[in-house]
Protein backbone atom coordinates (compact mmCIF):
# COMPACT_ATOMS: atom_id res chain seq x y z
CA UNK A 1 0.00 0.00 0.00
CA UNK A 2 1.08 3.91 -0.37
CA UNK A 3 0.46 4.66 3.31
CA UNK A 4 0.97 8.28 5.19
CA UNK A 5 2.24 8.17 8.36
CA UNK A 6 2.07 11.37 10.02
CA UNK A 7 4.56 12.18 13.01
CA UNK A 8 6.59 9.78 11.23
CA UNK A 9 9.62 11.64 12.76
CA UNK A 10 8.56 10.51 16.36
CA UNK A 11 9.36 7.91 18.54
CA UNK A 12 5.99 5.34 17.25
CA UNK A 13 5.96 6.80 14.05
CA UNK A 14 9.46 6.56 13.12
CA UNK A 15 9.36 2.44 14.14
CA UNK A 16 6.26 2.26 12.47
CA UNK A 17 7.73 3.60 9.06
CA UNK A 18 10.30 1.41 9.23
CA UNK A 19 8.42 -1.76 9.32
CA UNK A 20 6.08 -0.69 6.82
CA UNK A 21 8.94 -0.23 4.60
CA UNK A 22 10.90 -3.54 5.42
CA UNK A 23 7.21 -5.28 3.86
CA UNK A 24 7.47 -3.46 0.79
CA UNK A 25 5.25 -0.83 1.21
CA UNK A 26 5.21 2.66 0.31
CA UNK A 27 5.62 5.21 2.96
CA UNK A 28 4.72 8.61 2.92
CA UNK A 29 6.44 10.30 6.25
CA UNK A 30 4.93 13.60 7.36
CA UNK A 31 6.32 15.35 10.42
CA UNK A 32 6.80 19.14 11.48
CA UNK A 33 9.62 18.64 12.83
CA UNK A 34 9.21 21.04 15.96
CA UNK A 35 11.98 21.85 18.94
CA UNK A 36 9.62 20.31 21.65
CA UNK A 37 12.20 18.18 22.20
CA UNK A 38 15.59 17.13 20.60
CA UNK A 39 15.22 17.61 16.37
CA UNK A 40 18.36 15.73 15.66
CA UNK A 41 16.65 12.65 17.37
CA UNK A 42 14.18 13.26 14.93
CA UNK A 43 15.83 13.36 12.20
CA UNK A 44 18.57 10.14 12.86
CA UNK A 45 14.75 8.43 13.29
CA UNK A 46 13.88 9.36 9.47
CA UNK A 47 17.24 8.84 8.38
CA UNK A 48 16.54 5.20 8.89
CA UNK A 49 13.70 5.00 6.46
CA UNK A 50 15.18 7.10 4.00
CA UNK A 51 17.84 4.37 2.78
CA UNK A 52 14.49 3.01 1.60
CA UNK A 53 13.37 4.01 -1.62
CA UNK A 54 9.66 3.76 -1.31
CA UNK A 55 10.17 6.27 1.55
CA UNK A 56 9.53 10.13 1.09
CA UNK A 57 9.71 12.29 3.96
CA UNK A 58 7.35 15.55 3.96
CA UNK A 59 7.69 18.62 6.47
CA UNK A 60 4.83 20.03 7.51
CA UNK A 61 2.07 20.10 10.03
CA UNK A 62 -1.40 19.13 10.38
CA UNK A 63 -2.86 22.65 11.53
CA UNK A 64 -1.25 23.81 7.76
CA UNK A 65 -4.57 22.37 5.94
CA UNK A 66 -3.30 23.73 2.95
CA UNK A 67 0.24 22.12 2.89
CA UNK A 68 -1.45 19.35 4.28
CA UNK A 69 -4.04 19.22 1.51
CA UNK A 70 -0.89 19.41 -1.49
CA UNK A 71 0.15 16.16 0.37
CA UNK A 72 -2.81 14.60 0.00
CA UNK A 73 -3.23 15.75 -3.52
CA UNK A 74 0.31 14.73 -4.74
CA UNK A 75 0.32 11.37 -3.20
CA UNK A 76 -3.04 9.97 -3.22
CA UNK A 77 -2.27 7.55 -0.20
CA UNK A 78 -4.52 4.49 0.10
CA UNK A 79 -4.49 4.44 3.77
CA UNK A 80 -3.33 7.10 6.87
CA UNK A 81 -1.96 6.64 9.96
CA UNK A 82 -2.07 9.02 12.04
CA UNK A 83 0.67 9.44 14.92
CA UNK A 84 1.36 13.43 14.86
CA UNK A 85 0.13 15.16 18.40
CA UNK A 86 1.47 17.11 20.76
CA UNK A 87 2.24 14.44 23.15
CA UNK A 88 2.13 14.95 27.09
CA UNK A 89 -0.04 14.84 30.06
CA UNK A 90 2.04 17.18 31.72
CA UNK A 91 2.92 19.60 29.23
CA UNK A 92 -0.58 19.87 28.58
CA UNK A 93 -1.40 21.73 31.56
CA UNK A 94 1.22 23.96 31.03
CA UNK A 95 0.83 25.05 27.13
CA UNK A 96 -2.83 23.90 26.69
CA UNK A 97 -3.20 25.97 23.54
CA UNK A 98 -0.60 24.11 21.79
CA UNK A 99 -2.99 20.79 22.21
CA UNK A 100 -5.70 22.38 20.79
CA UNK A 101 -4.44 24.06 17.45
CA UNK A 102 -2.22 20.42 16.89
CA UNK A 103 -4.70 17.69 18.63
CA UNK A 104 -7.44 19.21 17.36
CA UNK A 105 -7.74 21.89 14.99
CA UNK A 106 -4.94 19.37 13.15
CA UNK A 107 -6.76 16.63 13.36
CA UNK A 108 -9.94 17.57 11.97
CA UNK A 109 -8.02 18.82 8.90
CA UNK A 110 -6.70 15.49 8.80
CA UNK A 111 -10.09 14.04 8.53
CA UNK A 112 -11.31 16.14 6.13
CA UNK A 113 -8.36 15.16 4.04
CA UNK A 114 -9.01 11.56 4.23
CA UNK A 115 -12.68 12.53 3.13
CA UNK A 116 -12.09 14.62 0.22
CA UNK A 117 -9.41 11.91 -1.25
CA UNK A 118 -11.46 8.96 -0.18
CA UNK A 119 -8.66 6.94 1.61
CA UNK A 120 -9.18 3.45 2.48
CA UNK A 121 -8.60 3.38 6.08
CA UNK A 122 -7.85 5.94 8.81
CA UNK A 123 -6.04 5.03 11.69
CA UNK A 124 -5.19 7.15 14.65
CA UNK A 125 -3.81 7.39 17.76
CA UNK A 126 -5.67 7.64 20.52
CA UNK A 127 -4.41 7.29 24.57
CA UNK A 128 -4.72 5.25 27.21
CA UNK A 129 -4.75 9.23 29.17
CA UNK A 130 -8.86 8.73 27.71
CA UNK A 131 -9.99 6.58 30.85
CA UNK A 132 -9.03 9.45 32.88
CA UNK A 133 -11.05 9.55 36.63
CA UNK A 134 -11.73 5.43 36.04
CA UNK A 135 -10.37 3.04 38.25
CA UNK A 136 -12.27 0.10 36.83
CA UNK A 137 -9.41 -2.35 35.96
CA UNK A 138 -8.43 -3.59 33.44
CA UNK A 139 -9.26 -0.87 31.49
CA UNK A 140 -11.86 -1.89 28.20
CA UNK A 141 -12.87 0.25 25.34
CA UNK A 142 -16.28 -0.79 26.31
CA UNK A 143 -16.20 1.53 29.32
CA UNK A 144 -17.17 4.87 29.80
CA UNK A 145 -14.52 7.40 29.40
CA UNK A 146 -16.05 10.80 30.12
CA UNK A 147 -14.39 11.97 32.92
CA UNK A 148 -10.63 13.05 31.53
CA UNK A 149 -8.43 14.24 34.20
CA UNK A 150 -5.66 16.35 31.95
CA UNK A 151 -6.56 18.44 28.58
CA UNK A 152 -4.47 15.78 26.68
CA UNK A 153 -6.67 13.32 27.48
CA UNK A 154 -9.48 15.34 26.57
CA UNK A 155 -8.18 16.18 23.30
CA UNK A 156 -7.65 12.28 22.53
CA UNK A 157 -11.28 11.54 23.49
CA UNK A 158 -12.40 14.65 21.16
CA UNK A 159 -10.47 12.76 18.24
CA UNK A 160 -12.09 9.31 18.81
CA UNK A 161 -15.66 11.36 18.52
CA UNK A 162 -14.76 13.32 15.31
CA UNK A 163 -13.76 10.36 13.86
CA UNK A 164 -16.74 8.62 14.59
CA UNK A 165 -18.76 11.24 13.37
CA UNK A 166 -16.62 11.22 9.73
CA UNK A 167 -17.28 7.30 9.97
CA UNK A 168 -20.89 7.70 10.09
CA UNK A 169 -21.50 10.44 7.59
CA UNK A 170 -18.94 10.10 5.06
CA UNK A 171 -18.59 5.92 5.74
CA UNK A 172 -14.89 6.77 6.45
CA UNK A 173 -13.35 3.58 7.96
CA UNK A 174 -11.82 4.57 10.80
CA UNK A 175 -9.90 2.91 13.83
CA UNK A 176 -8.67 4.42 16.82
CA UNK A 177 -6.09 2.95 19.03
CA UNK A 178 -5.38 3.64 22.59
CA UNK A 179 -1.80 2.85 23.43
CA UNK A 180 -0.66 2.21 27.01
CA UNK A 181 2.71 3.67 28.36
CA UNK A 182 4.81 2.77 25.23
CA UNK A 183 8.62 2.35 25.97
CA UNK A 184 11.69 1.22 23.88
CA UNK A 185 14.48 2.09 21.87
CA UNK A 186 14.19 5.69 20.06
CA UNK A 187 12.01 7.01 22.57
CA UNK A 188 11.23 10.74 23.41
CA UNK A 189 13.75 11.95 25.81
CA UNK A 190 11.34 13.58 28.29
CA UNK A 191 9.54 10.33 29.15
CA UNK A 192 10.76 8.57 32.13
CA UNK A 193 12.88 5.00 30.87
CA UNK A 194 15.06 7.79 28.86
CA UNK A 195 15.07 10.90 31.88
CA UNK A 196 15.74 8.18 34.50
CA UNK A 197 18.77 6.42 32.65
CA UNK A 198 19.99 10.11 31.91
CA UNK A 199 19.83 10.52 36.22
CA UNK A 200 21.43 7.76 36.86
CA UNK A 201 24.02 7.62 34.53
CA UNK A 202 25.05 11.28 35.46
CA UNK A 203 24.59 10.20 39.45
CA UNK A 204 21.56 12.83 39.94
CA UNK A 205 18.32 11.56 41.85
CA UNK A 206 15.29 10.38 39.58
CA UNK A 207 11.39 12.12 40.62
CA UNK A 208 9.42 9.02 41.59
CA UNK A 209 5.54 10.41 41.81
CA UNK A 210 3.01 8.99 44.02
CA UNK A 211 5.77 7.52 46.42
CA UNK A 212 6.80 4.75 43.85
CA UNK A 213 3.56 3.15 43.97
CA UNK A 214 2.29 3.35 40.32
CA UNK A 215 1.32 0.64 38.67
CA UNK A 216 1.66 0.83 34.98
CA UNK A 217 0.69 -1.40 31.61
CA UNK A 218 4.25 -0.86 30.05
CA UNK A 219 3.57 -2.01 26.39
CA UNK A 220 7.30 -2.70 24.24
CA UNK A 221 7.50 -0.31 21.05
CA UNK A 222 7.66 -3.58 18.86
CA UNK A 223 4.52 -4.80 20.20
CA UNK A 224 2.61 -1.11 19.42
CA UNK A 225 4.14 -1.20 16.23
CA UNK A 226 2.88 -4.84 15.42
CA UNK A 227 -0.92 -3.86 16.60
CA UNK A 228 -0.95 -0.96 14.70
CA UNK A 229 -0.13 -2.79 11.65
CA UNK A 230 -2.09 -5.56 12.47
CA UNK A 231 -4.98 -3.11 12.72
CA UNK A 232 -4.28 -1.17 9.88
CA UNK A 233 -4.49 -4.70 7.38
CA UNK A 234 -8.44 -4.85 8.25
CA UNK A 235 -10.15 -1.74 7.73
CA UNK A 236 -12.78 -0.74 10.27
CA UNK A 237 -16.27 -2.63 9.15
CA UNK A 238 -20.00 -1.71 10.87
CA UNK A 239 -20.71 -4.18 13.61
CA UNK A 240 -23.84 -5.77 12.62
CA UNK A 241 -24.84 -6.58 16.26
CA UNK A 242 -24.46 -2.77 17.60
CA UNK A 243 -27.53 -1.51 19.38
CA UNK A 244 -28.47 1.92 19.41
CA UNK A 245 -30.47 1.22 22.53
CA UNK A 246 -27.24 0.09 24.35
CA UNK A 247 -24.49 1.56 22.34
CA UNK A 248 -21.06 0.05 23.04
CA UNK A 249 -18.70 3.02 22.93
CA UNK A 250 -16.05 0.49 21.11
CA UNK A 251 -17.92 -0.01 17.91
CA UNK A 252 -20.98 1.34 15.94
CA UNK A 253 -23.24 1.32 12.94
CA UNK A 254 -20.90 3.12 10.98
CA UNK A 255 -17.19 2.03 9.90
CA UNK A 256 -15.50 2.38 13.38
CA UNK A 257 -13.40 0.38 15.89
CA UNK A 258 -11.65 1.17 19.25
CA UNK A 259 -8.77 -0.83 20.51
CA UNK A 260 -6.35 -0.84 23.63
CA UNK A 261 -2.96 -1.49 22.88
CA UNK A 262 -1.19 -2.85 25.71
CA UNK A 263 0.51 -5.66 27.69
CA UNK A 264 -2.12 -6.66 29.87
CA UNK A 265 0.28 -7.00 32.28
CA UNK A 266 0.27 -4.43 35.26
CA UNK A 267 3.86 -3.61 36.71
CA UNK A 268 4.63 -1.64 39.53
CA UNK A 269 7.04 1.70 38.82
CA UNK A 270 9.61 0.23 41.53
CA UNK A 271 9.90 -3.23 39.91
CA UNK A 272 10.36 -0.89 36.48
CA UNK A 273 13.06 0.90 38.02
CA UNK A 274 14.85 -1.77 39.48
CA UNK A 275 15.06 -3.74 36.38
CA UNK A 276 16.11 -0.47 34.86
CA UNK A 277 18.97 -0.52 37.87
CA UNK A 278 20.12 -3.48 37.14
CA UNK A 279 20.30 -3.24 33.26
CA UNK A 280 22.80 -0.26 34.27
CA UNK A 281 24.53 -1.86 37.07
CA UNK A 282 23.60 1.74 39.16
CA UNK A 283 21.34 1.97 42.13
CA UNK A 284 18.86 4.66 41.71
CA UNK A 285 18.84 7.90 44.18
CA UNK A 286 15.36 8.70 44.27
CA UNK A 287 13.07 11.76 45.49
CA UNK A 288 9.57 10.14 46.37
CA UNK A 289 7.02 12.54 45.40
CA UNK A 290 3.08 13.46 45.96
CA UNK A 291 0.90 12.23 42.38
CA UNK A 292 0.98 14.75 39.93
CA UNK A 293 -2.10 16.35 38.65
CA UNK A 294 -3.36 15.02 35.48
CA UNK A 295 -1.56 11.57 36.20
CA UNK A 296 -3.59 7.99 36.80
CA UNK A 297 -2.29 5.29 39.64
CA UNK A 298 -2.97 2.29 37.86
CA UNK A 299 -3.25 1.20 34.35
CA UNK A 300 -4.11 -2.29 32.98
CA UNK A 301 -5.36 -2.51 29.41
CA UNK A 302 -8.02 -5.25 28.18
CA UNK A 303 -6.83 -6.45 25.29
CA UNK A 304 -9.80 -8.66 24.57
CA UNK A 305 -11.05 -7.14 21.41
CA UNK A 306 -7.68 -6.58 19.80
CA UNK A 307 -7.01 -10.63 20.43
CA UNK A 308 -10.42 -11.59 18.52
CA UNK A 309 -10.47 -9.31 15.97
CA UNK A 310 -6.59 -9.31 14.88
CA UNK A 311 -5.00 -12.53 16.52
CA UNK A 312 -2.62 -10.39 18.29
CA UNK A 313 -1.63 -9.91 21.44
CA UNK A 314 1.83 -8.02 22.87
CA UNK A 315 4.08 -10.50 24.56
CA UNK A 316 7.39 -8.48 25.65
CA UNK A 317 8.09 -8.36 29.49
CA UNK A 318 10.11 -5.68 30.71
CA UNK A 319 12.92 -6.89 31.97
CA UNK A 320 13.46 -7.78 28.04
CA UNK A 321 12.04 -4.69 26.60
CA UNK A 322 14.26 -2.57 29.51
CA UNK A 323 17.36 -4.27 28.98
CA UNK A 324 16.69 -3.53 24.53
CA UNK A 325 16.45 -0.15 25.29
CA UNK A 326 19.61 0.20 27.42
CA UNK A 327 21.49 -1.36 24.68
CA UNK A 328 20.50 1.23 22.40
CA UNK A 329 20.93 4.35 24.71
CA UNK A 330 24.41 3.09 25.45
CA UNK A 331 24.93 2.92 21.70
CA UNK A 332 23.27 5.76 20.32
CA UNK A 333 24.63 8.61 22.84
CA UNK A 334 27.82 6.95 23.05
CA UNK A 335 27.83 5.48 26.88
CA UNK A 336 30.08 3.34 27.49
CA UNK A 337 29.47 -0.26 29.41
Amino acid sequence: MRILVTGAAGFIGGALSLRLLERGDEVIGLDHLDDYYDVQLKKDRLARCQAHSGFASVTTSLEDRRGLDEVFARWRPEAVVNLAAQAGVRYSIENPTAYVDSNLVGFANLLEGCRQHRVGHLVFASSSSVYGANTRLPFSVHHNVDHPISLYAATKKANELMAHAYAHLYRLPVTGLRFFTVYGPWARPDMALSTFTRKILAGEPIDVYNHGHHGRDFTFIDDIVEGVIRVLDRPAAPDPDWDPAAPDPASSNAPYRLYNIGNHRRVSLMHYIETLEHCLGIEAKKNLLPLQPGDVAETDADIGDLARDTGYRPTTPVEEGVARFVDWYRDYYGVPE
